[in-house]
């Protein structure tokens, strides 16, 4: 066994070659004896000198009890070491914060930002080499990707996958779109209580992230598009080998990209991104995946362009017939090929030059891809599910900074709608009043929902996908529009108008509507307007009283999220962890 404890305060260790053990080493005022004591601590682990003198993988280990999306973190850290060691590296997995969104409160957009942090800080002051990012649950993959982008040190992406599906009498089920359409036949009455309680035993029935296409499997099939994950990586469901192989392969090509100094600055291009939102709508894809993409892009300098967007979502089709727009599971997606599939339809709108994790451009990854076969989950281009564009941008006096709304995912009869406003004040307010038998509310009224937004909730909850009101339920009443500064899962549909900025808490238009007020929403001419004169706003703004600050702000985290955070159309990211805007995305052409 070697042994040569010597070594550790040669000339060799003084700095020359900064990487490994040797790389950002704890400020002693002799970099001798930080090596020294660096070294002799971590062999406490059981490392002998060869070990240590090899390329240090790190791996983000992401496992909780409370988060069963990640359920399979173990055994995936496993597997990644062994790919590392294979490739002659040294596998070192350490802990960072994760995030599940039913266990997060307020929400885990709100926990985000404190991930991203961890993971670029532990990145920073540990001698990693390069880093495999385990995440999965919605915002941990965009928190892992933030957090690299900012350390800037050589980056891979594995997700735990997407769970299999569930039955129930015969019907495949699948968390969420499926909770939440059993949910509303619960309150509808058309389950019962013991029914509900059955199919909840049955929506999640193994490890791995929700199998629609919610926000989970959109940043995964957003992360592969832009080249942070190894080809094939972004469908394979977790209980599956393949997701084990995937994990080796990654921890293999992570000691690769050490010595090729292959970091994220080279990947995560405008180029790439443009790939991923061009993939955002072909998938169909969750909203939230439009400010994480922009909360990434921006710690790179990049600004997301909504109107730039809205126009690439116009000339790009829904392909994948996955819920909640279509009807498939993504363990669908993954037997039909995944995301290859769907790259080789888009690939006339795609730029094929851009650079993956492999080494290689995406065009050489997909031509090395295996050949296609029948299925019928990815849709032909010139035959989508849906062709007019998954997300439109809005905008218009109610929302001057933007709006967005999941128009695959709604009912076209309301694409162009006039109602009068039903107001919630507050979270607390939507849940005291909206199943008010006396609730003043009709179908085609529209329910607006304020003080849901990043600073207004705080941390902008999916909330945005309001209950429909249940003496409207319990009529038949299935799509109603619903208008608010919040989020909505991924998961989740209905005409739906979501991200309205300013948001509400901030001073925005939202806050001045009042019940009874009409508003206008036209989805393919893009515009929301409260139909409210503008010297009544004018005077309804003098009499507005701001936001009573809450106990919780003024301290801790809290304190720093209420200080910092952006609003939706600048990624709800903290302000003082985003560089200097150099250029935008989409491309204007």
């Amino acid at each position: 066994m070697a042994q040569n404890n010597g070594r550790a305060g040669s000339k060799r260790g003084t700095g020359a070659r900064k990487t490994g053990m040797r790389k950002g080493l704890t400020a002693y005022g002799d970099e001798g004896f930080s090596l020294f004591l660096r070294k002799a601590f971590v062999k406490a682990m059981g490392y002998t000198d060869d070990a240590l003198d090899r390329p240090i993988v790190g791996i983000t280990n992401t496992f909780s009890g409370f988060n069963a999306c990640h359920r399979n973190v173990p055994e995936l850290i496993e597997a990644v070491k062994r790919g590392v060691m294979l490739a002659g590296g040294l596998p070192v997995e350490f802990p960072v914060i994760t995030l599940h969104e039913s266990f997060a409160h307020p929400t885990s957009m709100y926990l985000r930002n404190l991930m991203a942090i961890d993971t670029e800080e532990m990145l920073r002051g540990q001698p990693v080499d390069s880093v495999v990012l385990i995440g999965g649950c919605d915002k941990t993959v965009p928190a892992l990707l933030m957090g690299a982008a900012s350390a800037n040190v050589p980056s891979i992406m594995l997700v735990t996958g997407p769970m299999i599906t569930g039955d129930h009498k015969g019907e495949r089920l699948g968390a969420c779109t499926d909770c939440r359409r059993f949910w509303g036949k619960f309150r509808a009455s058309e389950i019962s209580e013991q029914e509900i309680g059955e199919i909840n035993n049955k929506l999640a029935p193994s490890a791995g992230t929700c199998m629609v296409m919610g926000t989970a499997s959109t940043m995964a099939l957003c992360s592969e598009a832009m080249g942070m994950m190894l080809p094939g990586g972004s469908c394979v469901p977790a209980v599956m080998a393949d997701r084990l192989r995937q994990a080796e392969a990654s921890g293999a090509r992570a000691v690769a990209m050490a010595k090729e100094k292959l970091t994220p600055d080279k990947i995560m291009t405008v180029e790439a991104f443009e790939n991923a939102l061009r993939v955002l709508f072909a998938v169909g894809g969750s909203t939230n995946a439009i400010v994480h993409l922009t909360a990434m892009a921006g710690r790179l300098g990049i600004k997301l362009d909504l109107d730039a967007f809205d126009k690439m979502g116009r000339e790009t089709p829904v392909l994948v017939d996955l819920k909640p727009t279509g009807q498939g599971y993504m363990e669908d997606l993954y037997k039909a090929g995944g995301l290859a599939v769907i790259l080789r339809e888009l690939k006339h709108q795609l730029n094929l030059k851009a650079k993956t994790v492999t080494g290689r451009t995406l065009g050489e990854d997909l031509a090395a891809a295996p050949p296609a076969w029948d299925q019928k989950v990815v849709r032909k281009f010139k035959d989508p599910v849906f062709a007019g564009g998954s997300i439109a941008v809005l905008r218009g006096n109610l929302a001057p900074g933007g709006a967005i709304i999941k128009q695959a995912a709604m009912d076209p009869k309301l694409a162009r709608h006039e109602g009068r406003a039903v107001v919630f004040e507050s979270l607390p307010d939507l849940a005291e009043r909206v199943d008010d038998p006396d609730l003043d509310v009709k179908a085609d009224d529209i329910l607006v929902l304020k003080n849901a937004g990043p600073i207004g909730a705080p941390g902008m909850p999916e909330a945005g996908y309001l209950p429909i009101p249940k003496k409207l339920a319990s009529k038949g009443v299935k799509d109603m529009i619903r208008i608010s500064d919040a989020r909505m899962s991924g998961t989740a549909f209905g005409a739906i108008v979501l991200h309205v900025t300013p948001e509400s808490a901030v001073g925005g238009t939202l806050a001045l509507v009042q019940n009874g007020d009409r508003i206008r929403l036209d989805v393919p001419a893009r515009r929301l307007e409260l139909l409210v004169s503008d010297d009544e706003l004018a005077a309804r703004r003098k009499r507005r009283k701001a936001t009573a600050a809450r106990k919780d702000d003024s301290r801790g985290y809290r304190r720093l999220f209420m200080d910092q955070i952006t609003q939706a159309d600048e990624g709800c990211d903290f302000t003082f962890l985003k560089p200097e805007i150099t250029t935008q995305v989409p491309r204007k052409r």
